[in-house]
């Protein structure tokens, strides 16, 4: 047996070792906690964990153990459930299929989502889609041409991603919605159809992308809810520039939050 699996095992041991201590006993022995003084090592290199020493035995947290020797833990708050390792992959039935195509993909609850990592996200709240208490109200249909919009580059439609995260107290998403960045898109079109200086020819100087490489986060602007003028103000003060927009909807705890509309004008 590795280190690794024999330090894995002697942590969770630990930990299950507390949890199997019977309630009355527990009632009429006090137990102190002490922090631990003792070093700790993994294949020979010392690592910092955060320690207690209770009743000669240390005690570590199970996260910290897996952080220092390579295995992840997460918790599940909808099911108090505690996962060493990857997630078990659930059955797709009963899943819903988010549009590739960028058509809208409007959330239910019971919608069960299938993200990129294999788990299955259940929606258990939507009241707030499309309902932001600080929008003017929905957001309505995609802009229509005010120009010419096949004078601009044809642009690469990305796929649809879903990412899944897991913490503590709960799990979220973000989906990439594809309708919204095309509401992006569009706006940035009829804008730069306001802005004669950057025309040639008949052709726009300046380009757009529908993703946003993650070396330009630092540059990126992210807002919700929607409000188009944002986006026109933007594209005013800096019209020949390279823009690269995405959309995406995020949930916590099962919840819809917001779409998230993010830009980066370089």
């Amino acid at each position: 047996m590795s280190r690794k699996k024999e330090m894995t095992l002697i942590a969770a041991g630990m930990l299950a070792g507390a949890l199997l201590v019977p309630t009355a006993h527990a009632a009429v022995r006090q137990l102190t906690a002490t922090p631990s003084t003792q070093r700790f090592y993994v294949d020979g290199a010392p690592v910092q964990l955060e320690a207690y020493a209770i009743d000669g035995s240390n005690y570590v947290k199970l996260r910290d153990v897996g952080e220092a020797v390579g295995f992840r833990v997460s918790y599940d708050g909808s099911t108090n459930s505690v996962y060493i390792g990857e997630r078990p992959a659930l059955q797709d039935s009963g899943t819903v299929t988010i549009p590739t195509d960028g058509s809208k993909y409007i959330p239910q609850v019971g919608d069960r989502v299938r993200c990129d990592d294999g788990y299955i996200y259940e929606i258990k709240d939507v009241r707030r889609y499309d309902n932001n208490v600080f929008a003017d109200g929905p957001v309505g249909p995609l802009p229509t041409p005010t120009c010419d919009w096949s004078a601009f580059p044809e642009v690469e439609i990305p796929k649809v991603e879903i990412r899944h995260f897991a913490h503590d107290d709960g799990d979220s998403m973000f989906i990439r919605n594809i309708y919204e960045t095309r509401r992006m898109q569009y706006t940035i079109y009829n804008a730069i159809g306001r802005e004669p200086g950057v025309w040639r020819d008949g052709k726009p100087l300046m380009t757009i992308a529908l993703t946003i490489d993650p070396a330009d986060e630092p540059w990126v602007k992210t807002s919700w809810p929607w409000r188009a003028s944002d986006l026109e103000e933007l594209v005013h003060s800096r019209p020949n520039s390279h823009f690269y927009v995405e959309a995406w909807d995020y949930y916590s705890k099962g919840v819809f939050q917001c779409t998230r509309y993010c830009v980066a004008s370089l």
